[in-house]
Formats: C-alpha cells, structure tokens, sequence
C-alpha cells in the first residue's frame, strides 16, 4: 500500500467564466498563513487530533497515514501563485511528517505566472512535473473563458520549464470553448502536438449553474460568449478528432480524458482511478482512506481559523458501503481504457455482474475479452450516458 497526498490551494487571479469550483481571487495576505495552516495541518493528521466520533478511525488511528507517500499533487485554484519558498516549505513539511519515497511530484500552474525565475525554484525544491492549464491557443476563446494568458504565454511558460529540467510536463486542452471552431480545434491540437508534452488532458466543457457562464446559458443571456458555444455534436467532433491525432502522435489514450508519451501516465491520478488511498490538506481538499471519503471546508479563512485551533475542519464526512464501492469500481474503473477485472468485482463483492455487462456488450456500449470489460472506444465521447444506464 502507498498513499498519495492531494494539496489544495484555492487561490487565483481571476475566476474562469466555466469554472464551479471553491476557488476565487483573495488577498496575497492570506497566502501564508495558508501555507502555515497546511503545515499545521499534516501534524494535527499525523498526532491523531481528530478523535470525535464522527472521525474515529481515521485522524486517531493514522495506521493508513504510515504507508509511503508516492506521490504528491498540488492543485487549485493556481498553487503557482505561492511564491518559491512557500512551496518549498510546504514540500520541507511532507518530508518531516510523512515516509515520503516520491516517484511523481506535481505542480499546477498556469502559464501567464510562470518565470524562468520561479521554474528554477520549482526543480530545485523537488517538483519534477507540471501540470500546465493551456485550454486553448486561440486568444479569443481564452478571453471569452476568463482566462489571463495569452497564445504567447504558452510557448514561453514551456521554454522556461525545460530550461529549468522539467521532463514531465501535461497540458490540458477543453474542447467547447465558446468561439471554437473546426479550424481552431485543429489549430490548438496542432501547435500543443508541436510542443511535444509528455501528458495530455482533453476536457469536455460542462455547463455547470454554479458558474457564470453556466447561470448565462440557462437564462439565455448572452455575456461569456454564451451565443457562441459549440454543440454537443461538435464537441464529440473535437474529442474524437483529438483522438485520432493524439494516437497518430503516439500518445497512448489510458482514460477517457488522458493521454501520455510511454511511461508517463499519471501516477497520482491513476489512485482516484483505481480507489487507492489519498489525503488532501487544505481548503476544500477531499481525503479517500479506503473505507471512508471526507473533505475540508472550502472557505480558507475558516480553514485556516480552524487549523489555528488545533482542528481539521472536516466539512463531509461518509463511510463508503460495499454497493457504493462496487458502483465506484465500475463508474471509475470503466473510465480506463484498459477497463475492469469484473470477474475480481465479483469475488470482492459477492455480486454478479456477468449478465448485466452482456447486455451492454449486445447494445455496442461495452467490449468484453476474457474477464475485463471496457467502454466501446466510439462511446468514450458519451461515456456519462453509459455509466448512467450501467449504474441505474
């Protein structure tokens, strides 16, 4: 058993016009008591503080905690605002409370805060991959997203990362942006492909009405370039373009929205994937032990207020029943393209699973071979309908 620790930092400039998360811009002032709450926090999980009922076994009995951490993602929000030495005495911490035996370290930033400066730090503070939030080379659709870089910012956040040594770098593309086109899909597609990244994510935009532009769709207004997004149809156009061009480029296509060069799989996502175990520190992080799920309060000042008590703000908190785990293993598990084991689901448990999957197979959503079962790959683009019929 490993153990993967997820941090959250929900700090950013600006607010993308998609985005639904707890993440916002705030002032640089509570950057470091932030980081000091983070620290305080991985010692308030490793002494055991939480021993109240509702968190018996898991912060008082910190056996799972002892594993060796693997590996490490710091996500947001835009954890690449922190300054070097914050993020340096974040990694410093990890090192001191946890059996740390790293094989990926990750860092999210976005290209418009990265300096030659800053990429320096960054590797010699112990990151070795970065997850970088490209989302379009199109200006146009970058603005019409609320996002602050540019084209430009691209190419020169990835000049200065390999200059500092990185050799593992993602980038992220959405397909559904509003303004896209065909052309500018293929455009996007094509100068990412020209900067060779050893990671690749294609997201699909959702509409969501807990975001700006989600709230404009659905009041048929027309700011954030409402008027202009693509359809449905056209964004499974995208996808399965990008598809083809992506594996035209030898970039191996492992889960529905990622892509790697040989070797360069996602090690710490592929533990969300696979169930495997995760802790998140900081403001609204989400912690998975194997038995139980909970997440932090999302609002950082009170994050950082309980922390400063001596309590983590646990905000949800569930045990996980074997029908959820079973629905997890499938809803999760299906979203790898090497697919799932069905035949170990149902020794683990004690269900069967054999007929239902059949009738998927019949109806062209799944294809079995031996004992593993996978989505169709002409049914990746509406993979979420799939998993609906599979699960009800």
């Amino acid at each position: 058993m490993t153990l993967g620790i997820y941090i959250q930092v929900p700090f950013c400039q600006t607010k993308c016009t998609y985005c639904n998360f707890h993440t916002g811009a705030v002032s640089r002032a509570l950057y470091d008591p932030f980081v000091d709450a983070i620290c305080r926090e991985m010692e308030l999980h490793v002494q055991g503080a939480n021993a109240e009922a509702e968190f018996r076994g898991i912060g008082a009995s910190p056996d799972w905690l002892s594993a060796p951490v693997d590996t490490l993602y710091m996500g947001g929000g835009t954890p690449s605002l922190l300054d070097g030495a914050a993020l340096e005495r974040i990694l410093d911490a990890l090192r001191r409370h946890f059996p740390c035996a790293w094989q990926e370290v990750t860092l999210e930033a976005d290209p418009e805060t990265i300096t030659a400066e800053k990429a320096a730090a960054w590797r010699a503070s112990g990151f070795g991959r970065i997850s970088l939030g490209v989302q379009s080379f199109r200006d146009v659709e970058l603005k019409a997203a609320g996002r602050m870089h540019r084209r430009p910012d691209i190419f020169t956040a990835m000049s200065f990362l390999r200059e500092a040594g990185f050799a593992n770098i993602s980038c992220d593309l959405i397909a559904g942006l509003a303004h896209q086109s065909s052309e500018s899909w293929q455009e996007s597609l094509g100068q990412l492909l020209d900067l060779r990244p050893e990671h690749i994510s294609i997201y699909m935009m959702e509409i969501d009405e807990g975001s700006r532009l989600g709230r404009e769709v659905l009041s048929g207004g027309t700011r954030y370039g409402a008027p202009a997004l693509p359809s449905d149809e056209q964004m499974a156009a995208f996808y399965e373009l990008a598809c083809e061009r992506l594996a035209a480029a030898g970039y191996e296509h492992y889960e529905i929205s990622n892509w790697a060069l040989p070797g360069f799989r996602s090690k710490h996502n592929l533990k969300y994937w696979q169930r495997e175990s995760y802790l998140g520190l900081g403001a609204g992080a989400h912690s998975f032990s194997g038995t139980h799920r909970w997440a932090n309060a999302h609002n950082p000042a009170a994050y950082v207020a309980e922390i400063q008590q001596g309590r983590i703000p646990v905000e949800q908190f569930e045990e996980v029943t074997p029908a959820q785990a079973l629905n997890e293993e499938l809803f999760l598990g299906l979203r790898l393209l090497d697919g799932i084991d069905y035949a170990r689901l149902e020794r683990q448990y004690n269900v069967s699973l054999s007929a239902r999957l059949a009738e998927f197979q019949r109806a062209g959503l799944l294809e079995i071979e031996g004992t593993r079962a996978r989505l169709v790959p002409a049914r990746l683009a509406v993979s979420n309908e799939v998993f609906v019929e599979l699960l009800s």
